[in-house]
Formats: C-alpha cells, sequence, structure tokens
C-alpha cells in the first residue's frame, strides 16, 4: 500500500505537469490595453450606457447578459465570448430591442469595426499558446471500452467509477472532468478487476457448463400457487401471463464462473390467432433502466417453435429470465387455470446453455500480454492447481512486455524512457521477493493508472497523427484506436485527406460504430433520461417497458439509417418514414406493423409523426410524469435543433407548475408569464415550438385533448373505464418570434425547414462538442459556415456532414 501511495503521488505530479502545459497563462494582449482601455471608456462606454445599460444591469439583466461591469479585458475567455455575443447581436439589430430608442448607425458600426478585429486577435493568441480544447480524460464508458480493447476482454467496469460530469451537453467534454484521491482509488480497484479478468491463473478452462433446462424446473414455475402456467408431456411449459411476478428464470443455472455464454432458447406461440408472441429476456443482477439488463425481445411464431440463439457475457452467480408480454394478468388467468385458459400464450419447450465459451486456453487475454512465456504451478490455499508465467529472462521479457502493453495504452510510439518506471517497478518487486507474474502485474497496473493512458495528450495546434487517430475513434467508437489506426499514425499518412476520409469510412462500417449511436443519440437527444420520470400509471396506464425500449430503439435505427444512407440531415426535422415495430405502431396509431422486430416504414398521408421532434422518445425526455410543458419542450428544441439555446432563467423566477385537475392549460398560465417584459424577449422565442409539440403528451401519444384527473368527461378504451378524464381541447398554434404564425406542428416543422443552414450548423455543432470535447465558441463561426456550405452542395447528406466535420480545421486541432 505505501509503494502505491508513492505511485499515485508520481501519478498526481504527472498530472499537474499535464495541467500546467494544458493551462498556460492567457498571451499578453496584442494591442496596447491602456490605450484600448481609455478608449473604451471615453468613447464607447457612454454609448453603451445610453442604449443598452438599463436593460443589461444588476442581478437580473435581459437575456442574461450584463453590459454594466464588462471590461474590454480581452485577454479572459468568458469577457471574449460576451463581447462576440454583443457584436452579433449588435450586427442582427437585436440591440437595442426594436421598441427602443436605436443609436446612430454610424455609432453602432464604430463599435463593431473596434470589438470585431481585438476579439479575433485575443481569440488567436489564446489558441496559439492553449489550443480550444482543454485536457480532457477518459469518462467511463471510454475508459471500459479502452480497457477491454487493449486486454482483449469483456468486464463492466463503468459502474466501478464515479459517474461523469457533462459540459455543453455531453459527459466526454474536457470542463467536467475532476481528478480525485477517490477517483484514483477506484481506477486502482478497476485495474485489478481487469487483470484478474486478463491473466489466468488456472491450467485448464473452468469446467463447461452443457445442458437444456426446462422452465417446469424453475423459480417461479415451481413454486406458484397461481394457476397460469400449462404443462406439456415433452417438458413444454406454456406461459399465459405477463404480470412481472411470473418473470421466470432458470433457477438451476447460477455459474460460477463469468465469461460468454450461449443460449439457445426454443419457443412458439400457442393460441395467438397466427400472430406471434413477443417475448423479453433478460439477466438477474442488473436494474431494469432503460436498455440496461436488457438480453433483447424476441418475437415467438404460432404454433411451429423456432430457436433464438444468442451469446451473453454474464457475471458470476447471475442467469437469465424471460416473461411474454401483452398478454392477460395473472388475476384473470389463475379464474380459469392454465390447462382451461384459451388466450394467447408463449410456450417455451427449453433452454439450451453453453459456456463459459474459450476457443484457445490460455485465453487471447492472456497471451495478448505474455505471448507465449510458460506457466508452472504455483499452489495456494484453496488452489492446489494455480500456475503463473514464468521467465528465464525477467528483466528482458518484462522490457518486451511493457514495450508492447505502453505503446497501445499510451496509443503513440513509445521512447525507451516511457518504458523505464515500468521496468523500474518490475525490478523493484523482484527484488523484495516477488515472482515474475505479480511483479508484472503490478507494472501493468502502473500503465493503466498513468496519466497518459486515462488522458488523451494533444498539443496545441495541429494534432499529431496519433493524437489524430484517438479523436476519431473515440469520436466513432467510444474507445481506442485498432492496429489499422496505429499503423497510419506511426507511417504519418493518417492526415493525408483521402486516407482520412477512408478511416471514416471504415469506422462507421465496423460494428463499433454502434458507439456513436450509444453515446451521442442519446445525450443529444437526452434518450439517457427516460428513466428520470415515470409516468403516472393513473394517467397513462399504456406505459410499459417495451414501449419505453421501443422509444430508444426507433431513436437509434433513425439516426442510424440517415448515417448509413447519407440522408438528408433535414430529416431530423420532418421524415416520409420512421423505424416502427408493433409496440410502436399500436402507439402511433399506425397498422400494418406487427412484433418487437423494426421495420423502415413509410408513414400515412395524414401522420404528424416524422423526424425526431414527433418521437415518442423525445417527447417522454422532454416531460414530466404527468404532464407537458411547452417551456421545457421549447428550451429542447432550441437548443438540440437549432443550436440557440435559450439562456437560463433568472434567479427567483420560479417554474410553473401544469394544473393536471384540469382548471387552467398550460397556455393560460403562460399568457400571464409572457406578458411580463423581462421574461417576454426569452419566452418568445422558446414557447412556439413547445406549443407546437402540445398535441403530444407526455409519453408521446397523440391528444386532440388533455387528459386529467379532476372532473370532465369519461373515457372508455376497449370498453375499459380509464382512470383519467378528458380534460380541455389541445391548442398548438402560436406565431414564431419572427411573426410566422402556424397551427400545429405540420406547419411549424415547415417553418424550420426554411433554414436549412441553421439545422446543419447546430447539428455541426454538436458532432464538435461531441467530438473533441469542448463546444466552439463564437470565434469558430466561419469555420462552421464553411462545414455547412461543404454539405450544402451534398443535399445537406448526414454522412457528408460527419467526414466534413473530420476534415475541418476545429477537428484535427487542439
Amino acid at each position: 500500500m505505501v509503494a502505491w501511495r508513492i505511485w499515485i503521488g508520481l501519478w498526481a505530479g504527472a498530472c499537474l505537469a499535464l495541467l500546467a502545459v494544458a493551462s498556460l497563462a492567457a498571451p499578453p494582449a496584442t494591442t496596447d490595453q491602456a490605450a484600448d482601455a481609455k478608449q473604451f471608456a471615453d468613447q464607447f462606454k457612454p454609448l453603451l450606457a445610453r442604449h443598452c445599460v438599463d436593460c443589461h444591469r444588476g442581478d437580473k439583466p435581459k437575456g442574461n447578459l450584463r453590459l454594466d461591469n464588462l471590461t474590454p479585458d480581452f485577454a479572459d475567455a468568458a469577457t471574449r465570448e460576451h463581447w462576440t455575443s454583443v457584436v452579433e447581436r449588435l450586427k442582427a439589430g437585436e440591440m437595442p430591442p426594436k421598441e427602443k430608442p436605436r443609436p446612430p448607425d454610424k455609432e453602432v458600426q464604430a463599435l463593431t469595426d473596434w470589438l470585431a478585429p481585438r476579439l479575433a486577435a485575443a481569440d488567436a493568441a489564446a489558441r496559439a499558446a492553449q489550443g480550444r480544447v482543454v485536457l480532457r480524460r477518459l469518462n467511463r464508458v471510454e475508459y471500459e471500452n479502452t480497457v477491454c480493447d487493449l486486454l482483449g476482454i469483456r468486464v463492466n467496469l463503468k459502474d466501478q467509477l464515479p459517474q461523469d460530469g457533462s459540459a455543453d451537453g455531453f459527459d466526454n467534454a474536457g470542463a467536467a472532468h475532476h481528478t480525485s484521491s477517490f477517483l484514483m482509488e477506484k481506477y486502482l480497484e478497476a485495474a485489478d478487476t481487469a487483470l484478474n479478468m486478463a491473466i489466468v491463473n488456472r491450467p485448464q478452462p473452468p469446467p463447461v457448463i452443457a445442458k437444456r433446462y426446462s422452465l417446469r424446473d424453475g423459480h417461479p414455475v415451481r413454486a406458484s400457487s397461481e394457476n397460469v402456467y400449462r404443462f406439456l408431456e415433452d417438458g413444454t411449459v406454456v406461459c399465459f401471463c405477463s404480470s412481472e411476478w411470473h418473470n421466470v428464470w432458470i433457477s438451476s443455472f447460477y455459474p460460477p464462473d463469468a465469461g460468454d455464454y450461449r443460449f439457445r432458447i426454443s419457443a412458439s406461440a400457442v393460441q395467438s390467432a397466427g400472430k406471434p408472441v413477443t417475448f423479453r429476456v433478460t439477466t438477474t443482477g442488473s436494474t431494469l433502466t432503460g436498455k440496461n439488463g436488457l438480453v433483447g425481445y424476441f418475437d415467438a411464431p404460432p404454433e411451429e417453435p423456432i430457436v433464438f440463439e444468442f451469446v451473453r457475457h454474464m457475471e458470476p452467480r447471475t442467469t437469465i429470465s424471460m416473461l411474454p408480454y401483452g398478454l392477460a394478468g395473472a388475476n384473470t388467468v389463475k379464474q380459469y387455470g392454465g390447462e382451461a385458459w384459451d388466450g394467447p400464450g408463449l410456450a417455451i419447450q427449453y433452454v439450451e446453455v453453453n459456456g463459459p465459451l474459450h476457443e484457445t486456453w490460455p485465453p487471447e487475454s492472456h497471451r495478448r500480454i505474455f505471448g507465449n512465456l510458460p506457466q508452472k504451478k504455483f499452489p495456494s490455499y484453496n488452489f492446489s492447481d494455480r500456475v503463473e508465467v514464468v521467465s528465464d529472462q525477467p528483466l528482458v521479457d518484462a522490457e518486451r512486455i511493457l514495450k508492447d502493453f505502453t505503446r497501445r495504452a499510451f496509443r503513440r510510439t513509445v521512447a525507451a524512457n516511457d518504458v523505464a518506471p515500468f521496468v523500474a517497478i518490475v525490478q523493484a518487486k523482484l527484488e523484495s521477493g516477488y515472482t515474475f507474474e505479480p511483479a508484472i502485474r503490478a507494472a501493468l497496473k502502473g500503465v493503466l493508472i498513468s496519466p497518459e493512458f486515462l488522458f488523451l495528450r494533444e498539443r496545441p495546434g495541429k494534432l499529431d497523427d496519433f493524437s489524430l487517430a484517438c479523436r476519431l475513434s473515440y469520436f466513432l467508437w467510444s474507445t481506442m484506436p485498432d492496429e489499422e489506426l496505429f499503423t497510419l499514425a506511426e507511417q504519418q499518412k493518417l492526415s493525408q485527406p483521402d486516407v482520412l476520409r477512408q478511416q471514416v469510412e471504415r469506422l462507421l462500417t465496423n460494428p463499433k460504430a454502434g458507439a456513436i449511436t450509444d453515446n451521442f443519440v442519446g445525450q443529444w437527444l437526452g434518450l439517457r433520461e427516460i428513466d428520470a420520470t415515470e409516468p403516472s400509471h393513473l394517467v397513462y396506464p399504456e406505459f410499459d417497458h417495451l414501449l419505453k425500449v421501443s422509444m430508444i430503439r426507433e431513436s437509434e435505427l433513425f439516426f442510424e439509417e440517415v448515417l448509413k444512407n447519407d440522408l438528408t440531415l433535414t430529416s431530423f426535422v420532418a421524415s416520409d418514414f420512421t423505424m416502427l415495430n408493433g409496440r410502436l405502431g399500436k402507439h402511433y396509431g399506425i397498422p400494418g406493423v406487427d412484433g418487437w422486430e423494426f421495420h423502415k416504414t413509410p408513414l400515412p398521408a395524414d401522420s404528424h409523426r416524422g423526424g425526431v421532434l414527433t418521437m415518442a422518445g423525445v417527447l417522454k425526455v422532454t416531460s414530466n410524469g404527468t404532464t407537458t410543458s411547452p417551456v421545457m419542450r421549447g428550451a429542447w428544441v432550441l437548443d438540440r435543433i437549432l443550436g440557440t439555446p435559450p439562456p437560463p432563467p433568472p434567479e427567483g423566477v420560479s417554474a410553473i407548475d401544469p394544473d393536471i385537475r384540469g382548471a387552467t392549460t398550460i397556455r393560460e398560465q403562460l399568457a400571464k408569464h409572457r406578458s411580463d417584459a423581462a421574461c417576454a424577449s426569452c419566452h418568445s422565442k422558446i414557447d412556439p415550438p413547445g406549443f407546437a409539440l402540445e398535441s403530444f403528451d407526455c409519453i408521446g401519444g397523440w391528444r386532440d385533448n388533455y387528459r386529467v384527473t379532476g372532473h370532465g368527461e369519461a373515457v372508455i378504451v376497449d370498453g375499459r373505464h380509464m382512470p383519467y378524464h378528458k380534460g380541455k381541447k389541445v391548442d398548438p398554434s402560436d406565431v414564431t418570434e419572427d411573426g410566422q404564425p402556424f397551427r400545429n406542428i405540420d406547419e411549424f416543422r415547415q417553418l424550420l425547414l426554411r433554414d436549412k443552414d441553421q439545422l446543419a450548423r447546430a447539428l455541426a455543432t454538436k458532432l464538435l462538442t461531441y467530438s473533441t470535447g469542448r463546444a466552439p465558441t463564437k470565434a469558430d463561426r466561419p469555420e462552421i459556415d464553411a462545414i455547412v456550405a461543404r454539405v450544402r452542395n451534398k443535399n445537406y447528406g448526414f454522412r457528408s456532414l460527419v467526414h466534413e466535420v473530420v476534415q475541418s480545421a476545429l477537428f484535427q486541432n487542439k
């Protein structure tokens, strides 16, 4: 432990050195600061005092922009950002507002002409010294992926680490990453977990489980007191209910060893009128949130069984469970009994398990570290067959092992002085009595907590090929570069435009590209927050787990369809298709789709769907569990779709709580809010897109009237009285800030499509933020406009946009 405390001290010192390089003091201003300060005080401060300061002062300045204490200190990044905003708003004619007296155009022009070159010079000087992007470390997902790819293992590490912070909408932003002694302890624990998985001390692989199970022998079938099952002579069990407490698992499969296991489930639908019965498979030991813990949903065909096969990594002492979807409740079925019940059911003939699976022994993860070095017996207490790697030339082998390992771990070419500290750890351990393998483990652990491994190494200016390889790989794969990227970086070919385009295509067609769907889409659209609220079962009794998972998959599959086929990015606003399965088809009122499987589905001419704005997942995460808020949804549209996020509300302004009893509508409540001049400037932008989406309830269903819990007209669905009532009529009409009226979401989307450049600009900004770890600033607008101009000529293709982002100077420079 003392040794590791010393190592942590060295680690902290190295981090400070990296931070010192990454956080150099801002360079001196290129202009005479004293002269600038005098000119500002004499010429421009009086102008601002006459026309701007009345609104932009104090603790609650209009637009969250305070000018009464803003100085011409252009070396300060925050001050620069504020002045850039002033220039943009002056040039756009937004300041002062139309109803206020305006200064002479000549004076406004003089101010913007004075500010613009000073802002540009200060920004260029700061970037030359520091770069645009701050030093960032791997987030939890990137850390787990990188360790697993480095070692050739599959293990859950991210849950051992603290939650990552978020900045600019993403959790890979450098500004949100903090480092502490607690985090270091967790890194040490995660490194131990990973190395224990990668290095084996068994002479033979663990015993293989190869067995066929019947649900008849499992819990809760065997122990159930409710008569909801039917048992056939061949061992088949027919499940007739979808009640959660009849989630059946293979209780006799309880593996002692972690690893990959192959499952084969034979299933069919019975008494289902020729339609499939959908069922879900989950793993025990995981909370069923989002897609976490879910193996998948499957469609059992009518009558003739088929075998569903999948390979799943299982932790020790866990198993799988199955539950049919959409069948009757247990309280209904048990009134008749499983033998007499004539409704649909799921027949499961058997479940076969084989694993843990190992192609070779020692496994690839072990050989990746030690190569073909031999193992000898080193028995220990309760492990008489234990073996360890041995070496006749321990320091020679250690240097070879660590040179290869650090090259891949540090994601660059390594020199002797990079490897020497870790070889020294091996030597010190050997001299203190350690055997070869534990000494190597200690050094490998040191590599895995090294700043060179945990942080993305980038120097100011144009990225070298290794840094470019990392930026590209973590952008599209959320993990380290593979060997092909390493080789191109070593040859200094990756930065060649044609080679870079080829690599983007290669990475996008690799299964690892699913990471950009999970991590970019999940945060851009906010789908990671799908479980932040739980819809009220009184107001939305139809909400269930299959609908929730289908919401997520629709958005993910739609994104992949647009990306794969280079469809226009305007598809994210309006499209003539979406990705549907039977559950979403029913939710959207679109017939002809059954089962769990998703299909690219043309939308009917009268459908109000199309694009991400009208997807149920987006509509859910922009609501709470009971009501919708035009403010929340409007702010989401401004930020995620238009790239013009509104400022946060002033302190002391409380949120509006919608009246779920139905006495007043949210529009009536907001009318009073919008009459306040201090609120109107923002709400004139926020509220229109929010009102356009009011026709969708908080689980994304279409509505003409609000659902209320108070008095109202009774609602009957499929012959059943609903626990909610029919409330006031929804009014989705409004007028945009620039005076364009619309009656509904269809007309509003057409208004958005008038400015395709802005849609492209907003999405390019999100991609750059995610891929580089920092949001572009206003000074980057010319480069973003250049990206937009290039994709404009390619019909705003989304795949083309990804290519242009990677080819841009913003991506290829720190």
